[in-house]
């Protein structure tokens, strides 16, 4: 997507191929002019053909289609995304200012468009093959692997690979451990491994690859058509022209635009840089400091994707896992999204009084007018809601809206998508989603082994025994289990996509979380939270790192600015997984349960708010913010007893914070507090 000239009156963009850098951990090629118009094409007939497979499906079943589509995006990808270095004479048509693909990759295309259509020779005689595969599908099926895993290692890197490598051998050596290990399994041969890669609904066509596919394609389809239709630039514009006068007005728009914007982009990080771009200018004049600005930056692309309407791509695969709508899923967001903009807003009010901001001035626009005139741009959006709400599918609902977008953008004359705008937006919808079709396709062989071989349970069996090895009391172990979950978590997502590092999380530590009493949506939502949120922790955190880049600020710095600002998002999953009240936080239960979780999490927030950015009516003390850490965590255990100790901590720092801000007030002006 591109971000044109913002509210604030200065021109900032940033080119498709400048933001690809920061949308997937591996940009895609820069091909010249007439390579990028065939595989644009390419890219749009299957977008075309991803919105008819919606109203007219293919008659023979869900995996056909899953083996039709994966033909038709994994070749492209492999022919996109840079591979090894080769010598010169493989790549002859690589020029000065391009970076074409090179013989050996147009090779590797032209393999996985056979390898993939191989099984449509004979569909059926294909599955019924899977109990004793021949040794043709089992060499196609060989190729297809390895064609995933250098496709995954092009787009997102290693990891993923290295660890799906690793999931093979168990499968193949599982079977050589001591029959009393918990590991240890019957073992099976290359043939039945593959045969469960490519044959069963587990492996590469299982439900990562099915969710890619029928989701998250029409979702990236969608963005691509608000972008180019004008949504995007609206988006922005609005932002700055809400807030105008107050000293927190900046903080406030970089956080309005960010939620907005998510709902065009879709990845985290690339909405941070699209608002950085825009944004920073004006952050800058306000008086904000660079780490702190990009902090705040980053926090807020990253929240677009933790909130309601459009989650990230992991919340499609939590609807299918569960067996639950999309809409479902959105429920469960509502909550948690208001703590964590609460959790930002309470930061940027109190970094305004740290770092004396001005309101920076931010848009000569009218809201009001900009809201006549562009408004339309939302409806598409109440229109996935609304369609979800009389139980529309969501992929026929994103549809509509898609349609509904199409026929708004005429009202806007710089922005119609007539042909040329409405075949780039179609090929950018399919583009996008290159790098999450191969990292959920190569995820397929994790769920596949850990479905062959039932590791899932045994890995829960260990975990939970690890934490039964340090004591006997339930409320410890699940504790122990819930905090070591986080840490893997986060620590896988520092090396994979946030998709493939849910999958994974998954199907190894939500089983032990269900065993230990958890449901499945709360285990499920915990992995997702922290999933995302390892683009904002330190020592990677991508998002921080791209917005370090524009404010010029220290890289490691922003990264804990933008730790601060997201804390609650932390800290409150662990409520919904370690307290009986916890599921009103999911949206589940009576509506006053709901309500006074909501009220008490949110003194919670305000009180994580004080510990980070040391302010209540002046700055804290150590001993302040020593009272609001206790405070926070024992309000956020959901309990009564609790509860009223929590506050009760408070209060005492309000207090405290009230008696120094009066003393202050009465000494003379020039004279030193201790």
């Amino acid at each position: 997507m591109t971000v044109g000239v913002g509210a604030g009156g200065g021109t900032a963009a940033l080119s498709e191929t400048e933001l690809a850098e920061y949308e997937q951990e591996k940009p895609a090629r820069r091909l010249r002019p007439a390579l990028d118009l065939v595989i644009s094409a390419w890219c749009a007939v299957v977008s075309v053909g991803v919105l008819l497979q919606v109203f007219f499906p293919l008659s023979a079943g869900t995996q056909y289609y899953l083996v039709i589509f994966l033909a038709a995006v994994l070749p492209i990808t492999l022919v996109c995304y840079r591979g090894w270095k080769v010598p010169a004479f493989l790549n002859p048509f690589k020029g000065r200012t391009h970076d074409d693909p090179g013989l050996l990759d147009w090779l590797l295309g032209a393999v996985a468009l056979v390898v993939c259509l191989y099984p449509l020779l004979d569909f059926d005689g294909f599955l019924e093959r899977r109990q004793a595969p021949t040794g043709t599908d089992v060499l196609v099926g060989a190729l297809l692997l390895v064609l995933l895993l250098e496709a995954c290692r092009r787009t997102t890197g290693w990891v993923l690979p290295a660890f799906s490598l690793l999931f093979i051998a168990y499968a193949y050596y599982g079977g050589y451990l001591p029959y009393t290990w918990s590991l240890a399994h019957q073992g099976f041969n290359f043939d039945a491994i593959i045969a469960q890669f490519t044959m069963g609904t587990a492996g590469f066509y299982g439900t990562p690859l099915a969710v890619a596919a029928s989701y998250i394609v029409l979702f990236t389809i969608y963005g691509a058509v608000l972008d180019y239709s004008g949504a995007g630039k609206f988006f922005i514009d609005l932002s700055f022209a809400a807030f105008k006068r107050s000293r927190t007005a900046p903080g406030r728009t970089v956080t309005m635009a960010g939620f907005l914007l998510g709902t065009v982009s879709g990845s985290g990080t690339a909405t941070a840089v699209s608002l950085g771009t825009v944004s920073w200018p004006i952050l800058r004049r306000a008086g904000y400091p660079p780490e702190p600005a990009g902090g705040m930056l980053a926090a807020a692309g990253i929240g677009a994707i933790l909130s309601p309407p459009t989650l990230g791509a992991a919340a499609f695969i939590i609807a299918e896992f569960l067996q639950v709508s999309y809409l479902t899923v959105l429920g469960y967001a509502v909550i948690p999204t208001i703590l964590y903009y609460l959790g930002i807003l309470l930061a940027i009010e109190i970094d305004a009084r740290r770092h004396g901001t001005t309101s920076g001035e931010t848009s000569n626009l009218s809201a009001r007018r900009l809201l006549l005139r562009f408004g339309y741009h939302f409806l598409s959006l109440f229109v996935i809601i609304g369609f979800m709400a009389v139980d529309v599918p969501p992929f026929k609902a994103v549809v509509y809206a898609v349609l509904i977008q199409f026929a708004l953008s005429f009202l806007d004359r710089e922005h119609r998508l007539t042909a040329g705008p409405l075949f780039k937006a179609l090929a950018q919808g399919t583009r996008s989603v290159l790098p999450v079709v191969a990292t959920c396709a190569t995820a397929g062989v994790i769920v596949a082994v850990t479905t062959q071989t039932g590791l899932g349970l045994n890995l829960a069996e260990i975990i939970v025994d690890a934490g039964q090895g340090v004591t006997d009391n339930p409320t410890v172990v699940l504790i122990l289990t819930v905090a070591l979950s986080a840490i893997a978590v986060l620590i896988l997502g520092l090396a994979v996509p946030v998709t493939a590092s849910f999958i994974i999380a998954a199907v190894i530590i939500a089983p032990a979380l269900v065993q230990l009493g958890v449901t499945q949506a709360e285990a499920y939502m915990f992995i997702f939270y922290y999933a995302v949120l390892s683009e904002v922790s330190p020592p990677t955190a991508l998002a921080a790192v791209a917005t370090s880049a524009i404010t010029g600020g220290r890289t490691m710095a922003t990264m804990w600015q933008a730790w601060k600002y997201t804390l609650p998002a932390f800290l409150v999953p662990f409520a919904f997984v370690l307290t009986d009240n916890g599921a009103h936080l999911l949206g589940q239960g009576s509506l006053l349960g709901m309500v006074w979780t909501l009220a008490v999490s949110m003194l919670a927030v305000a009180a994580l708010a004080v510990v980070t950015g040391g302010w209540i009516l002046v700055a804290t003390t150590w001993v302040e913010r020593a009272l609001c850490v206790p405070a926070a965590l024992l309000l956020l255990y959901l309990a009564p007893v609790t509860i009223a100790a929590g506050i009760g901590l408070l209060l005492v720092a309000v207090v405290i914070n009230l008696v120094r801000r009066q003393r202050q007030a009465g000494q003379p002006e020039g004279s030193v507090t201790s």
